[in-house]
């Protein structure tokens, strides 16, 4: 089953206590990366989090994010940081007496300054909150991987179209290929023939001979029944159980290889228009894979 690597995946899980949403977008990346947003004090999730993605995430960018809501006043604990009040204290003295101002720092000031006094979860059970946010985790990764699993569906059959299309033009240069010798065989035997202008006779030895090098030369037989397996290896991986997007990609290669080679062979311009179509369909067929997991 063929699996694009771009999708977006939500997930939400309420425990009594808490709310967590957790939202994954998925790119197509060469290998496998996983970064995570969410509040350092829930960082004690992050490689079950990590873990979970990578049961069925095996290669792309995901972002994650996370947020968690508390929906209880037991969940919730007011904490003042003296630290950050005492800097707010002495900083505000040091600008009271540089410039000679008048005033009391008053404690309503002092408390409605930044981080003085936070709203902080009170996080007893680390394996309670670690199971809420997974419940969301895997919602999310199920989500995302069925808009995976259809953006995949709809590459497949791109490229099934695309390679029996390929397959097509090759069958065009199977039949045009020995054509080529016989056109030449004729062509080599009408200019020497204007050349002697009929004062000796035209050793049929040696226009034979000329062919078959010549034959030998612009031999495309093995090109043409590795391109043809290629497709069907193409049509195998995609109706694989598993997606496999570096084999893909490598089979590409492969492709291209193959067609540059009947290019540079084949001394036909039709034959030449063929590889060109070839090439062209291969390369989409390659910015496709790009995305397949």
């Amino acid at each position: 089953m063929i699996k694009s690597m771009t999708g977006f995946g939500k997930g939400e899980f309420t425990d009594g206590k808490r709310n967590v949403i957790c939202e994954i977008r998925s790119v197509n990346h060469r290998y496998s990366d996983i970064f995570i947003k969410m509040p350092r004090r829930y960082s004690f999730a992050e490689e079950k989090i990590k873990s979970i993605i990578k049961e069925t995430v095996k290669r792309g960018k995901v972002e994650v994010s996370v947020v968690v809501e508390s929906i209880t006043e037991e969940d919730i604990t007011i904490k003042l940081n003296p630290l950050v009040a005492r800097q707010y204290i002495d900083n505000l003295r040091m600008l009271k007496d540089e410039f000679g101002l008048e005033g009391e720092i008053s404690l309503e000031t002092i408390a409605n300054l930044p981080d003085v006094m936070k709203n902080a979860p009170d996080i007893d059970d680390e394996e309670e909150v670690t199971s809420s946010i997974e419940e969301a985790v895997r919602t999310a990764v199920a989500n995302l991987d069925q808009m995976r699993v259809i953006e995949g569906q709809k590459l497949a059959e791109d490229l099934t179209m695309r390679g029996e299309l390929i397959r097509k033009y090759v069958s065009e240069i199977e039949e045009r290929a020995p054509e080529i010798v016989k056109e030449y065989k004729q062509k080599l035997y009408d200019r020497i023939s204007e050349l002697v202008e009929g004062m000796v006779e035209v050793p049929d030895e040696r226009i034979l001979l000329e062919a078959a090098v010549f034959a030998d030369k612009t031999n495309i037989t093995e090109e043409l029944v590795r391109l043809d397996s290629h497709i069907s290896q193409l049509h195998q991986i995609l109706g694989a159980a598993k997606s496999n997007g570096k084999k893909l990609d490598f089979l590409v290669q492969e492709m291209n290889r193959e067609a540059n080679t009947i290019g540079s062979k084949a001394n036909d311009n039709d034959i030449t228009g063929a590889v060109i179509e070839i090439k062209s369909e291969v390369e989409k067929i390659r910015e496709q894979v790009q995305n397949i997991e």
